[in-house]
């Protein structure tokens, strides 16, 4: 997939993150010049390591609920700056609501000054504890907003609505990718979500720790796959928000034993209580993205959980 013109620039907010070092690749594949900044709250230089002396690409250290200014024209803003794990939004709530805030309004504030498009990484989260399975863009969710969970899915749901404010009133490009549950290298040893804490456990030999009696449901898309969403929804005319994973629904307990059998591990598994409002169920339709941009997933499961055991077994 090409770019839109040779050596454009795009900023990656949050771009030493998991997913924000997957899309810098990315994007200096299909030809663009990439500034990534982050404050290295969650994200670690680690992930860019390998990009460091390219004349193509940039880091930036700074935190986008300052005022953010890049001196140079810009093809697209990308906002995946943000606290992303329950363990994240637990440690650092006030910050998680500011970058969802601040940060997007900053962030959008940069994309209009340099007449560039802007994508906005949203999150599943925005359909909360769902009464509609599985979930369609045109469902507007059921979120506590007063929950531990709500920092989180608050600031994503006020992320959308100030991005498509934007849109309406100062007629920016805007994309919002709703992302559901994505896996792969990179992600952090101590991220807390379930497949990273499996697989760290079962390498350690540890009993797999299972919220709940496991029977609620994920989606997991491998990292590779949601990218290639998100540098399609790039370059895309598309406004509305789009769901963005993998559809095939697995219940926890399965994954547990899944990354148990695929790391060779002899561990059992222990069960804790189920989080506050912890979703039950969590399914995109993926209708809109299959018929818009041409995407779906096509990495198998079991292979990505491969790549990512391997992965983690390097850095522990």
């Amino acid at each position: 997939m090409s770019s839109a013109g040779p050596r454009r620039t795009v900023l990656v907010t949050g771009g030493a993150g998991f997913l924000g070092s997957h899309l810098c690749d990315r994007l200096l594949d299909d030809g663009f010049r990439v500034i990534a900044m982050d404050n290295l709250l969650t994200g670690s230089r680690d992930n860019l390591a390998h990009l460091e002396g390219r004349d193509d690409f940039r880091f930036v250290l700074h935190d986008v609920t300052g005022f953010v200014d890049v001196a140079e024209p810009l093809y697209g803003v990308v906002h995946f700056a943000s606290p992303a794990s329950p363990r994240d939004y637990h440690d650092y709530p006030i910050q998680t609501l500011k970058v969802g805030s601040l940060g997007t309004h900053n962030s959008l504030g940069l994309a209009k000054a340099r007449g560039a498009r802007f994508l906005l990484a949203s999150t599943s989260e925005v359909y909360g504890d769902p009464l509609v399975h599985p979930q369609a863009e045109t469902y507007w969710g059921n979120v506590n907003p007063v929950g531990p969970r709500g920092v989180y899915d608050e600031a994503k749901r006020f992320a959308e609505a100030m991005t498509m404010a934007y849109h309406r009133v100062h007629g920016v490009d805007t994309k919002i990718a709703r992302i559901f549950n994505t896996f792969g290298p990179r992600m952090r040893l101590d991220d807390g979500r379930a497949i990273p804490a499996f697989i760290t456990q079962a390498l350690a030999g540890t009993p797999l720790t299972v919220f709940g009696d496991g029977s609620q449901t994920r989606s997991f898309c491998y990292v590779s796959d949601l990218i290639d969403g998100i540098a399609r929804l790039l370059v895309s005319d598309l406004h509305d928000p789009v769901n963005l994973g993998n559809p095939a629904e697995w219940t926890v307990s399965r994954m547990a034993r899944t990354i148990r059998d695929l790391c060779g591990a002899r561990v059992g598994v222990v069960h804790e209580p189920l989080p506050v409002d912890d979703p039950k169920v969590r399914q995109p339709d993926i209708d809109l993205a299959r018929r818009t941009l041409g995407w779906e997933p096509r990495v198998a499961l079991e292979d990505g959980l491969r790549a990512t055991i391997d992965d983690f077994r390097r850095r522990l």
